[in-house]
């Protein structure tokens, strides 16, 4: 109702009104809004001196009678509030609408719905708790936060500053950071991010709220932490661990909250006593360790302290030294693998139920028996390439949802024609349907370590839009006509078609192919069954194109290289399936020219079709721009180059291509991958945008070195590639005066849109890391590290700090600290054969390197790039996610000629690591379905997402694994 709408803009503020607006408008909540203050008889004047709250109450109640009676008493209809007069005076009124108190509405119509009714009862403590302590408390532990108006006024006039709270994990208790948003102070000139150093400078901001900040005088600056930290609740810093000052502040006010859901975990019962006076309070510690400890109130405390549980802050007052809050709801038992699943999951706000019977109901029919086909009506309006082309897919093995395709041709003019087919699914998915409104709440399709939450329904991923060899499927294709020598562009057009794939390859077969290895042709299935003749000449069609191909790829690369494109470094890992779609192998991915092909051509229609979009739609079209990123962040990259004598020009992207493909050391070549890493480390993120929000110079792609860049080709699991196939259909009905509103956002709507999908793939990419990391974890969590090979390995350093080093270990793609100094003051020192010990000492750090000395004066030098032995160990916590922690055992690389650990056995051994945490956790999973009755016929299976009896299925649910920090991802 209207009147309740604004009433919750007027009581909770805009925030809380914005959030219901957001619901309501959400098509999944089947609701509408009923404009009461302007229809004639509903509509209630406002008295001369009554408050607007009784005012609203009463229009509320008007026209909750209205619409009773013009429902002719056929439904009841109920009117909630906390209002008690109104209760007293409107309850037993009108006959047939209840106007009653929460606490009653739940207890009278949902007396069943035990969460809610625990969820309504600890708010309602919270409150009261709430309540009672601001009349106790007088002495106030923070400062008042600065009005709005105010706030707004100091940042125009560069008083203060605006911008994002960044808390560093690894020193929650004393380092924020806080990022520029927009303008900043003119006199500073601030060119780097403001510290806010320590709890009460931070003021109750919470991490990832905007604030503004006021800096402090010069003499106040500090610098930030450069020893390695425990992520433990250190309130003060060693001495001499901190950098040179830099620009400090404290925050003044908050101007936007981004509370979420917590996952948090009770204190064990030897920590229960220390909780005070009451002990009903209880103060519960966040998963993630940025986020303070939150006091809730709870009568559950001691039956939940072996469990993950979901809490919500409410307020945070400035007498309160933590902020107060309610219990939710429980996740699940501490360590169990479905309850640090469900934790990942909700730490990121993913939130992804199965797809409901509504948005089923809007899928085609596809089946065995019943195969989809090619609608006649549909099949006149589209150009057919099933009988003109030789189109064919490369894609990893075990891939289903093939949502790309590709072809090239010899035209009779003599010229070549390049295609790019990608399936066609916003023919299925009609805009603003039960199934898009989901598919835009999602924004991607999340890849666990295990699993997969998919965007959209399998019927449409993994059957009817996924381009399989033999079977009709309607595409969007990219035709270029490229002169026959030079490749360059003549011409391109952009059509919806109808396509039949010749060839499902995966990717090692199309690289024997083109490396002319005939063993591979066993495994192209679409060869098997033909006469040896008619073999050799498809054969020969399709090598032919692999290697046009490859030729035009090289071309379009040599293009963009001479512009300044990145090679940039990932450790990335590939998951090879057994017959039974169980994990058989861990192989770090090896680079293929194939692997280059197919990117290139999907590069390639991705900037074509985002030149289109942007053409047609200068103000309202989705694009993805890569914002140079700030010379600051490549000290690092500068200062390791410069360790190995190499010089590293950052002063544009071509300068840094040029200087990265110089930076090879022959005798090792890691140190080219660990330099790339770091610069993608340095890299901004790649973010959607829309045309009409920045001028046309920042459109550009850094990475890609490119002027114009979109995502075309996946709208099977990204919605941003959903908006732009609508974009690029607007843009050829444009130009045959066809109507396209239905096919474009307004620019505020696909700004606000680009703020979401960006936001999804951050929280994407962060689940992602979060659950690889989490098996990690539970394979060497199991291990004996003393007596385990495995927990063995080569370490690389990359990285000098005050009181140890950063490794990498290539064997498992595994970046930690490993450090030089204990907590009781000992340092490393080693013996004549390299291994290592504690004793007594002093370490002193260098720029490139870092010297143990012992009190008997032994010293030990270890210096960037460096190659280590280094023990794999696990660091549990009760609280928070486990992680790896090295410890150095030999200052010198391991020796794997002592255990002849040859390639073959490196990979049983990465096989050993999922398969013992695939036992274990089918092991659980076993135990758990004893206790309930397994429901799993056909239907059943159709409205669930991709995960099956096995935790781990499917190759693609994990092409795209990256064990990369969020921060640098610089994805196209």
């Amino acid at each position: 109702m209207q009147t309740a709408c604004q009433a919750v803009q007027h009581q909770k503020g805009r925030r809380q009104y914005n959030k219901l607006r957001n619901l309501v408008k959400d098509a999944r909540h089947d609701c509408t809004v009923f404009a009461n203050e302007f229809h004639q008889h509903s509509y209630l004047p406002r008295e001369k001196g009554e408050p607007i709250e009784k005012w609203q109450t009463r229009s509320i109640y008007n026209a909750s009678v209205w619409y009773y009676n013009h429902c002719m008493g056929q439904m009841p209809v109920v009117m909630v509030t906390e209002d008690e007069d109104a209760i007293r005076q409107f309850g037993n009124e009108t006959e047939g609408v209840f106007v009653i108190s929460f606490k009653n509405y739940l207890d009278n119509f949902w007396p069943d719905l035990k969460a809610a009714h625990e969820l309504f009862d600890s708010i309602l403590q919270a409150r009261r708790e709430r309540e009672s302590e601001s009349q106790e408390n007088n002495g106030k532990e923070y400062a008042e936060h600065l009005p709005v108006e105010i706030l707004e006024a100091g940042i125009k006039s560069g008083r203060y500053i605006q911008g994002t709270l960044n808390v560093n994990k690894h020193r929650a208790q004393l380092e924020a950071f806080v990022r520029l948003q927009g303008f900043g102070s003119k006199e500073t000139e601030l060119q780097s991010d403001i510290l806010i150093y320590g709890a009460r400078a931070r003021n109750r901001a919470i991490h990832g709220d905007v604030v503004a900040v006021e800096l402090l005088p010069l003499h106040e600056w500090k610098g930030r932490t450069v020893a390695l930290c425990e992520n433990e609740t250190e309130d003060k810093a060693p001495a001499d661990t901190t950098g040179d000052p830099m620009p400090t502040g404290k925050v003044v006010g908050i101007i936007q909250k981004n509370w979420r859901d917590y996952v948090v975990t009770f204190p064990s019962k030897e920590e229960s006593p220390s909780q005070g006076r009451n002990p009903q309070k209880i103060l519960v510690t966040p998963w993630d360790y940025r986020i303070p400890k939150i006091r809730i109130s709870t009568h559950q405390a001691e039956a939940l302290q072996d469990y993950r549980v979901v809490v919500r802050i409410d307020s945070w007052e400035s007498t309160s030294v933590y902020p107060n809050g309610h219990f939710v709801r429980v996740l699940g038992r501490i360590g169990d693998l479905e309850g640090e699943i469900a934790a990942i999951l909700v730490e990121n706000s993913i939130c992804v139920a199965p797809f409901s019977e509504i948005q089923m109901s809007e899928m085609p029919v596809s089946s065995s028996k019943n195969p989809w086909k090619v609608n006649p009506e549909e099949e006149k309006k589209r150009l057919d390439l099933r009988d003109t082309h030789l189109i064919f897919s490369i894609d990893p093995k075990g891939c289903e949802d093939v949502d790309d395709a590709l072809s090239v041709r010899t035209l009779p003019n003599g010229n070549l024609e390049l295609g790019v087919h990608i399936a066609d699914v916003t023919h299925f998915v009609a805009a603003n349907s039960y199934t898009d409104v989901e598919a835009r709440a999602r924004a991607t399709t999340y890849y666990l370590a295990d699993r997969r939450y998919d965007m959209l329904p399998s019927v449409l991923s993994a059957d009817i839009c996924s381009l399989l060899s033999g079977v009709d499927r309607y595409a969007v294709s990219v035709l270029w006509e490229l002169e026959k020598e030079s490749y360059e562009t003549l011409r391109v057009c952009y059509n919806r078609t109808i396509i039949r794939s010749a060839y499902k390859l995966v990717y090692e077969a199309a690289q024997g192919l083109l490396d002319g290895d005939t063993s591979v042709v066993g495994d192209i299935l679409e060869l098997k069954d033909l006469d040896e003749g008619t073999r050799q000449k498809k054969l020969a069609e399709l090598v032919w194109a692999i290697s046009k191909l490859t030729d035009i790829a090289r071309h379009v690369r040599a293009k963009r290289d001479s512009c300044g494109a990145l090679e940039l470094e990932g450790v990335e890992i590939r998951v090879q399936l057994d017959d039974k779609n169980n994990i058989h192998d861990l192989i770090p991915k090896q680079p293929l020219e194939v692997h280059e092909t197919v990117a290139e051509c999907m590069i390639l229609a991705n900037h074509w079709v985002a030149k289109k979009i942007s053409e047609n739609f200068p103000h309202q079209a989705l694009l993805r721009q890569h914002p140079p990123p700030r010379q600051e962040f490549f000290t690092e990259l500068r200062e390791c180059a410069s360790a190995k004598g190499f010089t590293i020009d950052t002063r544009s992207n071509k300068a840094l291509a040029e200087s990265l493909d110089k930076a090879n050391d022959p005798l090792d070549p890691i140190v080219n991958k660990l330099l790339r890493s770091m610069a993608t480390h340095a890299m901004s993120n790649a973010l959607y945008f829309s045309t009409g929000s920045c001028p046309e110079e920042e459109f550009h792609h850094y990475g890609l070195a490119l002027e114009k860049y979109t995502h075309f080709t996946s709208p099977i699991r990204r919605y941003a590639d959903i908006v732009v196939h609508r974009l690029l259909m607007a843009a050829t009905l444009k130009d045959t005066k066809g109507d396209v509103k239905d096919y474009v956002f307004s620019n505020k709507d696909l700004q606000e849109f680009c703020r979401h999908i960006n936001n999804r793939n951050r929280a994407a990419q962060r689940a992602q890391k979060q659950s690889t990391e989490l098996f990690q974890c539970m394979y060497f969590k199991d291990k004996t590290p003393e007596t385990d090979e495995r927990c063995i390995a080569d370490g690389v350093i990359y990285s000098i700090r005050t009181n140890g080093v950063l490794v990498f270990v290539p064997r498992y793609g595994i970046k930690g600290a490993a450090y030089m100094k204990n907590k009781e003051g000992l340092v490393i020192s080693c013996q004549g054969d390299g291994s290592c010990e504690w004793k007594p000492g002093s370490l002193n750090r260098f720029q490139n390197k870092i010297t143990s000395t012992t009190t008997t004066g032994e010293s030990v030098t270890l210096s960037l790039f460096d190659h280590i032995t280094v023990k794999i160990l696990v660091q549990t916590s009760r609280c928070h996610a486990d992680t790896i922690k090295l410890e150095i055992i030999k200052n010198a690389p391991y020796n794997t000629s002592e255990t002849e650990v040859s390639q073959k056995n490196f990979h049983v051994v990465k096989s050993d690591l999922v398969k013992e945490v695939s036992q274990s956790a089918e092991a659980a999973q076993r135990a758990q379905e004893k206790a309930r009755v397994e429901v799993m016929d056909e239907d059943y299976q159709e409205y669930c997402q991709t995960k099956g009896a096995s935790l781990y299925q499917l190759l693609e649910e994990i092409r795209d694994l990256a064990l990369l920090d969020v921060s640098a991802d610089v994805r196209t």
